[in-house]
C-alpha cells in the first residue's frame, strides 16, 4: 500500500532513510554517534516544517511494515526547510551557518529514497520513482532533480535511461554526487 508517511513511521523510514544518506544524517543532527543521530532524525521527522518530516514523506507499506519510502520536496523551499537544524546545531554549540545546498530554486527535489533490502530487485524503487515524477506533475513542478553518488555509475545509469540528465556535480557533507535534472514540460 502506497500511502502519505504518518509520524508513527519515525523509526522505520528514519532507519531507510540512513541507508541512502549515511554522513548526510550526522551533518543533519550533528553527531557522529549513530543513535544519537537516528534519534534526534526521528524527532524531526516527527514535526512539520523541516526537511525530513513526514509532511514531505511517501511509504510503501506491505504486512504492516514500511518497506520503502521516498522523501521530496520544492527548491524553494530549502532554506525554510533547512533552518529548524540550523537552529537546533547553534543551540548544541555548533558554529555549522549553512547547511549545503543540494537543489536549486526552481527544481522539484528527490531529497531521499530506500527500499528495505528484503524488498529491493522488485521494481519498488522505479515505482517510486514514477510516483516522484507524477508528484512533480500534479503540483506543477516542471523540473524535477536527484543526486546520485559519483561512486554510483550503474545508478547514474539507471536516471539517464529515465530522461535524467547530469546538470553538474555538488558536494555535500564532503561527498561528491551528480546532479541529475529531468524537464517534465
Amino acid at each position: 500500500m502506497i500511502r502519505k508517511a504518518q509520524k508513527e513511521d519515525a523509526a522505520a523510514v528514519i532507519a531507510l532513510m540512513y541507508t541512502a544518506i549515511g554522513g548526510i544524517a550526522h551533518t543533519l543532527a550533528g553527531t557522529e554517534d549513530v543513535g544519537d543521530a537516528l534519534q534526534v532524525l526521528e524527532q524531526f521527522f516527527r514535526e512539520k516544517g523541516n526537511r525530513i518530516s513526514y509532511e514531505n514523506v511517501i511509504v510503501i507499506e506491505e504486512d504492516g511494515r514500511v518497506i520503502a519510502f521516498m522523501l521530496a520536496y520544492h527548491g524553494s523551499r530549502a532554506a525554510e526547510l533547512d533552518r529548524p537544524f540550523l537552529e537546533r546545531l547553534a543551540a548544541n554549540g555548533s558554529t555549522t551557518q549553512t547547511i549545503e545546498r543540494e537543489t536549486r530554486e526552481d527544481e522539484y527535489y528527490l531529497d531521499s529514497i530506500a527500499v528495505h533490502s528484503d524488498y529491493q530487485g522488485k521494481g519498488i524503487g522505479t515505482e517510486l520513482l514514477r510516483l516522484f515524477q507524477e508528484q512533480a506533475i500534479e503540483l506543477g513542478h516542471p523540473k524535477i532533480m536527484l543526486l546520485v553518488d559519483l561512486d554510483n555509475p550503474s545508478a547514474k545509469q539507471l536516471y539517464v535511461k529515465q530522461g535524467y540528465k547530469e546538470d553538474g556535480v555538488v558536494q555535500v557533507s564532503g561527498h561528491l554526487f551528480h546532479r541529475m535534472v529531468k524537464r517534465l514540460d
